[in-house]
């Protein structure tokens, strides 16, 4: 059955208690998340969203124990990804003639993944549907995070549907921003926004400053998924906009991976440097081959500056050190330095090709890096404890 969240809006989606990854294997969800789902009851009714598709006879079963599917009279599709539109051809087996309001991207995507010819409905910001008593408004907001993207504004409860912004992945029975534990909620926000927005961080800016400067009133944020907004929302919004402007804290990161541990030995010495030289800075060592690859991505976005390092193998680097770095490029970080280092046995290829990879992912690079031939010993540690100082005071 659905909860309700007001006397015409009703949660009716699925927490997926068990997810582990998503989006394939490129984002983990230790904490699991949710496909949110929002059923609202005027003169006339609409059901927002649907939940991914391996959930979709279940969603069709409990909605048809809610209402009588045919008193659906619109579906609003504020996003195409499968996770929102999953259980769409379940669903319009039943009902296969109920207009769809979508942006015209979020209709071609649709037709690309399901090949059906539905009622489509496309919209543009500012264009509303009359429900009775209230209206629902529509906002497009391209990538965030995906070309078809927008949100939905409900006049009268005063609620915004935000679609993928302002969410995590976060399962909880609770649904309420003040009913979870808050250190955990705004550490799965911080992670959310750090691997799915951060390249669009402008756009991200520019929408949220459009819709404030209509003054429309908020009381409640209805995200795709995790928690709903309902103690003070306007936080989230206020801690975006910090999020999208280059964000960072005092706080170094080096990633690396090592061989026969002498990278990480370097690691460790680097890193005491960096301590001794400012015991304010949080510092944070992270084995790019034992991390998750999500939690290294956002530590390197809360950090101001990082360091990467790799040994040399077959004149490169370490894959799980490619991997990562491939993945920061495309975050597209801003304001952030860096500089790498490495140990090797007879070429040592690796940091000049980890200073590149920085460069080319936006970084600004200190200096030539730190190279180290084969086991560190007590001098070798006190040169990089050095460096480490050093590296500080670049900054």
């Amino acid at each position: 059955m659905g909860k309700k969240l007001t006397d015409k809006v009703s949660w009716v989606g699925k927490t997926d208690w068990e997810l582990m990854k998503f989006h394939g294997d490129e984002y983990s969800t230790h904490r699991g998340s949710s496909y949110n789902s929002y059923l609202v009851r005027d003169q006339k009714t609409v059901l927002i969203d649907t939940v991914w598709q391996p959930y979709d006879k279940e969603f069709v079963a409990r909605l048809r124990r809610d209402i009588d599917l045919r008193q659906i009279d619109y579906i609003i599709m504020n996003h195409s990804e499968v996770d929102h539109s999953g259980a769409l051809p379940e669903l319009m087996r039943e009902i296969p003639d109920t207009p769809i309001y979508c942006t015209a991207n979020g209709a071609k995507i649709m037709k690309g993944h399901y090949h059906q010819e539905w009622n489509f409905v496309p919209v543009k910001t500012g264009d509303s549907l009359e429900l009775g008593e209230s209206n629902l408004v529509f906002v497009e907001a391209p990538m965030l995070h995906w070309p078809d993207s927008m949100m939905t504004y409900m006049t009268g409860e005063n609620i915004l549907f935000s679609n993928d912004a302002f969410g995590q992945h976060f399962a909880t029975e609770s649904l309420y921003n003040d009913a979870v534990d808050e250190a955990e909620l705004f550490a799965e926000a911080l992670k959310y926004y750090a691997n799915i927005l951060t390249p669009f961080s402008s756009f991200v800016t520019k929408k949220i400053r459009e819709i404030l400067a209509l003054n429309l009133p908020v009381d409640m944020i209805c995200t795709s998924h995790g928690v709903i907004w309902k103690e003070n929302p306007a936080q989230i919004i206020e801690q975006y906009l910090k999020w999208a402007d280059n964000y960072q804290e005092n706080q170094i990161t080096l990633v690396y991976d090592t061989m026969w541990n002498s990278t990480r030995k370097m690691a460790e010495a680097i890193a005491a440097g960096i301590g001794q030289a400012d015991p304010s800075i949080t510092v944070k060592l992270m084995n790019a081959a034992k991390e998750d690859k999500n939690d290294i991505i956002t530590e390197v976005f809360r950090s101001k500056a990082i360091l990467a390092g790799s040994s040399t193998i077959n004149n490169g680097l370490l894959f799980s050190m490619g991997g990562i770095l491939e993945m920061m490029k495309g975050m597209k970080f801003k304001n952030k330095k860096a500089a790498a280092f490495g140990s090797y046995g007879w070429s040592g290829e690796s940091v000049k090709q980890l200073t590149k990879a920085l460069e080319e992912g936006g970084f600004k690079i200190v200096d030539d890096g730190c190279r180290m031939m084969w086991v560190p010993d007590e001098e070798g540690l006190s040169s990089c404890i050095e460096y480490g100082k050093r590296f500080v005071e670049s900054l």
